[in-house]
C-alpha cells in the first residue's frame, strides 16, 4: 500500500529531550488510496502535532468492521524512497511484487516489510478467493546514513512472542521485553501487535527511552486507567518502564515506538527524504521511467504504474517537532 493522497504532507522531526509521560488522542482520518481500484484507510500517522512516534511516520489501517472496510484491494506499482514499509495483514491475502524481483503472498501473521533505500517501486493486489482484508500498514524512516542502502525485501513468519497473563503480543519489529524480531531494524524501535483476553489485566514492559502509541484495531481496553476504543491514536509519551493495560471484553491493539527521530523529514506522496530537492529528484526519476533508480516490475505493464501527482507550488519544508510536540 502506498500514500496516494493528491495533497502533499510534510512531517518531520527534531529531537530535544524525551517527551515525557503523555496521555493524548490523536484522531485517524478516512483517505482513499489507489484511485478507482484502490481502498479506504484510516491513517493514525503523521499528524500535524505528531509527525513521528520513534522512527514510525506513518500508520494506515484497513479493512476493520470497525474502522474501514475496503471495496477490493488493487494498488498498482509505485515508488517509495527513505523508509521501509511493514505490512502487517489480520485477514484475506495479498499479493506482493517489487523491482528487485519479490512475488509473495502476504498472510495473517506473517511480517512483510521492504525496505526501499534510494528507491524501489511494489504492487499490491488481491488474491483471489480472498478478497476481503484487513490490517496494518506503517512506514518507518530511515535515518540519514541509510537512506541509500540496497534495497531489500523480507517475509517473517516466525516471530517472537511474549506471553502475559491474559496478554499475547507478537514482537514485529524491535525488542519488547526480551523478545527481538529478526526483521532488520535502522533504528532503536519497537513494533507489536496485543492482544488481550476478556478480563484480562497486565503490565506491559516498555523501554523507557522510546516514546510509544498504541493504536486500537478491535474491542476496547484501558491503558494505564485510560479508556481507548477504535479510532484514534492513544500516544503515551516516554519514561514509561510498563504500561497497565486491561479489557473487560477484550482487544486487539498495535504498540508502536522508538528513540525520538532525531531529524527532520519531508514527506510528499510515496517519499520520505530531507529536503525538496530530494523529492523533486524522485518524483522526475519515476515520472521519467529512469529503471536505474526504479526498475520495472515484473509481470506488469508500463501503463499500470500510478503517475506521481504534481507538486504544491511551495517549496517543501519539514515541519519541526519537539518533545512530541510539532512547531511549524
Amino acid at each position: 500500500m502506498s500514500d496516494l493522497e493528491p495533497h502533499p504532507e510534510e512531517a518531520a522531526c527534531e529531537s530535544s529531550g524525551k517527551p515525557g509521560p503523555r496521555a493524548e488522542f490523536f484522531p485517524s482520518r478516512e483517505v482513499p488510496l489507489g484511485g478507482v481500484r484502490g481502498v479506504t484507510v484510516f491513517r493514525s500517522l503523521p499528524q500535524r502535532d505528531l509527525p513521528t512516534v520513534g522512527a514510525w511516520c506513518f500508520l494506515d489501517h484497513f479493512g476493520s468492521d470497525s474502522v474501514a472496510r475496503p471495496q477490493g484491494h488493487d494498488i498498482d506499482p509505485h515508488p517509495h524512497i527513505g523508509l521501509q514499509t511493514v505490512t502487517w495483514p489480520v485477514n484475506g491475502r495479498i499479493r506482493h511484487r517489487d523491482s528487485v524481483g519479490s512475488d509473495v503472498q502476504i498472510r495473517p501473521g506473517q511480517l512483510n516489510i521492504m525496505t526501499s533505500g534510494r528507491g524501489i517501486a511494489h504492487s499490491e493486489y488481491r488474491v483471489e478467493g480472498h478478497e476481503s482484508g484487513a490490517g496494518i500498514q506503517l512506514w518507518i524512516a530511515l535515518p540519514g546514513d541509510k537512506v541509500s542502502v540496497a534495497p531489500h525485501f523480507e517475509q517473517h513468519r516466525d516471530l517472537p512472542e511474549v506471553e502475559l497473563p491474559g496478554l499475547h503480543a507478537v514482537v514485529l519489529i524491535g525488542t519488547l521485553g526480551a523478545a527481538t524480531s529478526p526483521a532488520k531494524a535502522y533504528t532503536p524501535i519497537v513494533g507489536a501487535d496485543l492482544r488481550l483476553d476478556a478480563g484480562a489485566t497486565a503490565a506491559l514492559p516498555l523501554n523507557p527511552d522510546f516514546e510509544h502509541a498504541l493504536l486500537v484495531i478491535e474491542g476496547e481496553l484501558t491503558a494505564d486507567g485510560t479508556t481507548v476504543a477504535p479510532g484514534s491514536l492513544f500516544y503515551l509519551g516516554s519514561d514509561r518502564n510498563e504500561l497497565p493495560l486491561g479489557s473487560v471484553q477484550g482487544a486487539h491493539a498495535i504498540l508502536v515506538g522508538g528513540e525520538p527521530f532525531g531529524e527532520d523529514l519531508v514527506m510528499w506522496w510515496n517519499f520520505v527524504a530531507r529536503s525538496h530537492d530530494q523529492i523533486v529528484d524522485a518524483r522526475n526519476a519515476w515520472e521519467s521511467h529512469d529503471l536505474e533508480r526504479f526498475p520495472d516490475i515484473a509481470g506488469h505493464k508500463p501503463e499500470e504504474r500510478i503517475p506521481a501527482p504534481p507538486l504544491p507550488g511551495l517549496h517543501l519544508k519539514p515541519r519541526k517537532r519537539r518533545c512530541g510536540v510539532a512547531h511549524d
